[in-house]
């Protein structure tokens, strides 16, 4: 029996109805996904009623790399693609076997991608959500992941020896969580999005951690929104750091990248 017994066109309208803005490429996703008509029928149930087409599926992709995405854990976003290259042409021009630390990891996939170009590294993978751990480490296989708040749980012998740091930290102001889609307020974890005050309080962290822990040199990338880019520069530069601010307006998407002199 073939999955399209519910045809592509009447999958689109279901999708449509219920406010997908991408319903025709998420059609084509449910379909190769599914194994069967019932099972396509309670997928397209589940996105229809707002649960992220991701963990549908139970996957998400990253810069041409599947990971594989848990109910409950963070869906990596297609601006996440220039942090992730950010960080990937500072490993490959770098080290042989650099020591690079994902902090906020989620599913893991940033990791997943560095590791994909650069087999060699030795990555280390952070959370404080424990069902992103373990999605991780299924992405993440032969690689540390940990569960803990940011630097806490790394080896200590990593001191002053990181090469790279990267985190898709949290950056969502508290006030602003309720603006947020309704599949990811209602399906991904709080901690995930919610960065404080001003959507910095856990960059901040991360800037101060990363001029102990980088080595001479290294480097600390965090994902950023176009409004909070001065801040986040600001963060680094108050931890001593250098920093510089990448964007992509086709990605919608701002990195700052901070350098431990």
């Amino acid at each position: 029996m073939s999955t399209a017994e519910l045809p592509h066109p009447t999958i689109v309208a279901i999708l449509r109805a219920a406010g997908c803005v991408y319903a025709e490429d998420e059609a084509d996703i449910l379909l190769a996904s599914a194994g069967s008509p019932t099972e396509l029928r309670a997928m397209l149930t589940h996105r229809a009623t707002g649960v992220p087409l991701e963990h549908v599926v139970g996957w998400a992709e990253l810069c041409g790399v599947r990971v594989t995405i848990d109910r409950g854990v963070f869906v990596p976003r297609r601006r996440t693609s220039l942090l992730a290259r950010q960080a990937l042409s500072i490993v490959l021009h770098g080290d042989r076997r650099p020591v690079i630390v994902d902090l906020c990891c989620g599913s893991g996939a940033v990791g997943a991608v560095i590791v994909a170009a650069q087999p060699q590294v030795e990555l280390h993978s952070v959370d404080i959500d424990a069902a992103a751990v373990a999605c991780a480490r299924r992405n993440l296989v032969g690689c540390d992941v940990h569960l803990g708040d940011l630097f806490e749980p790394l080896p200590a012998r990593l001191r002053g020896s990181v090469h790279v740091v990267v985190a898709n930290a949290p950056y969502v102001p508290t006030r602003d969580l309720r603006l947020l889609p309704r599949d990811v307020r209602d399906h991904e974890p709080t901690a995930s999005l919610d960065g404080g005050a001003d959507g910095l309080d856990v960059q901040r962290q991360v800037a101060l951690g990363a001029a102990e822990w980088l080595a001479p040199g290294g480097h600390v990338l965090v994902e950023t929104s176009t409004a909070q880019a001065v801040g986040s520069v600001s963060a680094m530069v108050d931890a001593g750091l250098d920093a510089a601010l990448v964007t992509s307006p086709d990605l919608d998407a701002s990195v700052v990248i901070g350098r431990r002199v």
